[in-house]
């Protein structure tokens, strides 16, 4: 099976250098050309790695990684024309590796192979839970994607499921609307914070967690939301 790679470029002809001597060598590329774009195609699909440049419209590479974050470990190299010492130490912040322009492309298929090579063997030795139970009796599946309270399996819609996702997997972690709105919607702007306190309601309500004395779901007044479920 082909190793998925997504690029996210915004530079047309960079972007087809490096997707052509990607294929060269065998993976399968998937390009996109600004963070929003790419936050979907990593949404939407299963990546050994992901090439992000720093300087994109809608969103930076910097935004885009910290919202994969929130969700996965897979590998990430930052490339980007800033070359300052200062500038690769904050891209290395959340990504694996930086790659500064101009590169060889030699440079770039050996910085490739290291970190899809590290992934590899990082799943075969951590390899994830597939079921988490936590206390008072919910359970998520996150292979399936099913939710169930007290062993009754509970429908969520694709967004509700995505909030408690980002929440659940963060832990304890404070979101503002406005970051699960971008990280969720996938969009920056964001004029209707009331749309992610519904379908927070709506969630609240299905996996009878009670606003006054939550279980899993906790809200932070005038701040947003945090997951505070216990695992069994």
């Amino acid at each position: 099976m082909e190793q998925q790679i997504l690029l996210v470029e915004d530079d047309r002809e960079i972007a087809r250098i490096i997707k052509d001597t990607l294929i060269k060598e065998g993976y399968a590329v998937t390009w996109a050309t600004t963070g929003i774009e790419g936050l979907e195609d990593f949404s939407a699909g299963n990546y050994d790695l992901i090439l992000v440049d720093w300087m994109m419209p809608e969103m930076d590479g910097l935004s885009m990684i910290e919202h994969i974050r929130l969700q996965s470990d897979v590998p990430i190299i930052m490339i980007s024309a800033k070359s300052n010492e200062s500038d690769k130490v904050t891209g290395l912040q959340d990504a694996d590796d930086y790659l500064a322009k101009p590169f060889s492309l030699e440079e770039l298929k050996a910085r490739v192979r290291s970190q899809i090579r590290r992934w590899q063997r990082y799943n075969r030795v951590f390899a994830a839970e597939d079921m988490i139970s936590y206390v008072h009796g919910l359970k998520i599946d996150w292979v399936k994607e099913c939710v169930y309270i007290e062993e009754v399996e509970v429908s969520l819609t694709q967004k509700e499921f995505a909030l408690l996702k980002v929440l659940a997997q963060n832990p304890f972690e404070l979101f503002t609307k406005e970051a699960l709105y971008t990280h969720v919607w996938h969009q920056v702007e964001l004029d209707q914070t009331h749309t992610v306190t519904v379908h927070i309601k709506a969630l609240r309500e299905k996996l009878k967690d009670p606003v006054k004395s939550p279980n899993y779901i906790q809200t932070v007044w005038g701040k947003g939301y945090r997951f505070i479920g216990e695992q069994v």
